[in-house]
């Protein structure tokens, strides 16, 4: 379980554990070092792998990819590229990696099916990530295409939400951002607070548990996969105003929400089409309102 601290893989951590699965081997990022090649193979050649969940890799929102970039190339090309050439080196029978939303065009279809993958420019705050992500989605079927295998499994889900999120204001995606924001302006009784934006862009949500679920599903049916991606989503999407409005709702802010249009707003609508992945027999079981409550009672339990 690589990253298993992180909002998937310790959700990845948690279902596992609820369904049986014991031998899950993890390593903090003291213990290894991801983007260390030299690192990497010896842990290989210490244990004996099975399946892989790639959880691990640097990511943020808007401000982080904006500032850093290149970090979130390196970075995570590094993480990606070694798990890859090691997991094929030393036989692993399995190996699911994440791509994001966000490797869709700016501009797409919607919602976006697997077809409208790479048919235009993608959007440019988020570049430097986007394009590793680009490199392991195309990591994946070109380990499959050369050495004739299905060991290389891609989900792309849409933004995913829960416990152990990253509630950082530089680093965080949206959902987690607001939750914060929101709070404390509840408990510095502030009367208004300005957000980021129009508040019209919509994302999809989905519920890290639910997508731990959905990627223990993918390595039980290997036999029905294709060789290419699958889209991960709740199928529902909202407005960053109508989800500021959710958690006002569900923190107790009464104040009121004011928007800053000079800010970025990013892409104007991401909704996957998952209906690729949902033919297959497994579908979401986790309501965006319970999750939203979830989430903020995880924040308000264990988050300084």
């Amino acid at each position: 379980m690589a990253g298993h601290t992180g909002l998937l893989g310790s959700a990845l951590v948690k279902v596992l554990n609820n369904d049986g699965y014991k031998n899950i081997i993890t390593r903090s990022h003291n213990e290894l070092e991801l983007t260390d090649k030299s690192k990497v193979e010896h842990f290989f050649k210490e244990n004996k792998i099975d399946f892989i969940f790639l959880c691990a890799g640097k990511v943020g929102g808007i401000i982080g990819n904006k500032t850093n970039p290149a970090s979130y190339l390196h970075e995570n090309l590094l993480i990606q590229d070694n798990i890859f050439e090691m997991a094929n080196k030393y036989e692993v029978q399995n190996v699911i990696f994440y791509g994001s939303s966000c490797t869709y065009p700016k501009v797409c279809k919607q919602p976006m099916k697997e077809e409208y993958w790479l048919t235009g420019p993608i959007e440019e705050t988020s570049m430097g990530y986007a394009a590793a992500k680009i490199a392991g989605i195309i990591g994946c079927k070109s380990y499959n295409t050369q050495y004739n295998t299905n060991r290389f499994i891609c989900v792309v889900p849409n933004s995913i939400y829960g416990a152990n999120d990253n509630f950082d204001l530089e680093n965080s995606h949206v959902f987690s951002a607001l939750i914060r924001k929101i709070d404390t302006a509840k408990q510095e009784n502030k009367d208004s607070l300005t957000l980021w934006g129009s508040g019209n862009p919509r994302r999809e949500f989905i519920y890290s548990e639910d997508v731990a679920s959905a990627s223990i599903f993918l390595m039980q049916n290997t036999e029905k996969l294709e060789n290419n991606h699958y889209n991960l989503g709740s199928g529902t999407d909202y407005s960053i105003k109508e989800l500021a409005e959710a958690i006002s709702k569900v923190v107790g802010y009464e104040g009121k929400i004011e928007w800053d249009s000079e800010k970025p707003d990013g892409t104007m609508k991401k909704l996957l089409d998952s209906s690729k992945f949902l033919a297959l027999g497994w579908k979401p079981k986790v309501k965006f309102i319970d999750g939203l409550k979830s989430t903020y009672q995880w924040y308000k339990e264990n988050y300084e």
